[in-house]
């Protein structure tokens, strides 16, 4: 099972669930656990390969799919029957796979640095990645898309954390992770094509430039989504702005808890 921690605040409160991005661990969130402590019971969870889950299962063809099923397995052994998720970078894909496969296990979806659609600059540098990810250190890979998605210097703290994680990972759990993104965009767009009447707010820096756009335009094509952009932050805002950041999300947490009270 994978490795997880949690804060219980009270068994009649909400949980949240945090899921981190491909590089990074539950450590990631650390700007978010104690001010999320103070409303809600916290779920923390480190994805295989990452942080303290350090045993992974992969097999051949594995996918977000399976990476997603561990999660619930997590849930499932905590009895956890329905949770706020909040998702970033990479874990957004995860999250919505749970979304598509166990709609009824989501309260509602936060979606940090969302990943939804990815463009040519985007595909050829993933190509390029799984081209050279048997010959290149794949920290050399990593330090160089951390710089392309985060390029700002006002970005250099969320860089910065993000590689410091990454150097906790190993060559071949970074290319077994580096091998799902293969075909991401047709995988994407399924996900896209039904949110299951799930409350969603993306949280988007203003400065991610390479993924906002996109959101943008599915936030506009269905106004049963909402979007929340931050100035003064790139695509890892929970850590750019992270008071921003909390107040955003804590807010739609608990509007989401007053209206399904009054249902």
């Amino acid at each position: 099972m994978l490795y997880y921690r949690e804060y219980i605040n009270d068994h009649t409160n909400p949980w949240v669930t945090f899921i981190h991005g491909a590089g990074g661990s539950s450590n990631t969130f650390f700007k978010q656990i104690k001010e999320f402590r103070k409303h809600f019971n916290v779920l923390l969870i480190d994805l295989r390969g990452h942080g303290k889950s350090k045993k992974s299962r992969w097999q051949k063809g594995d996918s977000f799919v399976q990476i997603s099923e561990e999660v619930i397995e997590v849930l499932d052994h905590l009895k956890i029957k329905e949770t706020h998720f909040i998702g970033v970078s990479l874990g957004t894909i995860i999250v919505q796979t749970i979304a598509q496969k166990h709609p009824q296990r989501i309260s509602s979806m936060i979606l940090g640095g969302a990943i939804i659609k990815l463009n040519i600059r985007t595909n050829f540098l993933i190509t390029a990645g799984n081209l050279g990810k048997y010959i290149i250190p794949y920290m050399w890979l990593y330090r160089l898309f951390a710089w392309i998605i985060m390029p700002r210097s006002a970005h250099s703290k969320s860089r910065n954390v993000f590689v410091d994680q990454a150097k906790k990972m190993c060559q071949k759990e970074f290319i077994r992770w580096f091998s799902v993104t293969r075909a991401m965009n047709p995988f994407l767009r399924k996900l896209q094509r039904d949110f299951f009447n799930i409350p969603t707010l993306f949280v988007m820096g203003e400065e991610d430039y390479l993924f906002l756009p996109p959101v943008k335009d599915l936030v506009e094509q269905n106004k049963e989504l909402s979007l929340e952009c931050i100035k003064d932050s790139g695509h890892v805002c929970n850590i750019d702005q992270p008071e921003r950041f909390n107040s955003a999300t804590i807010n739609f947490i608990h509007k989401q808890t007053r209206l399904k009270e009054v249902l």
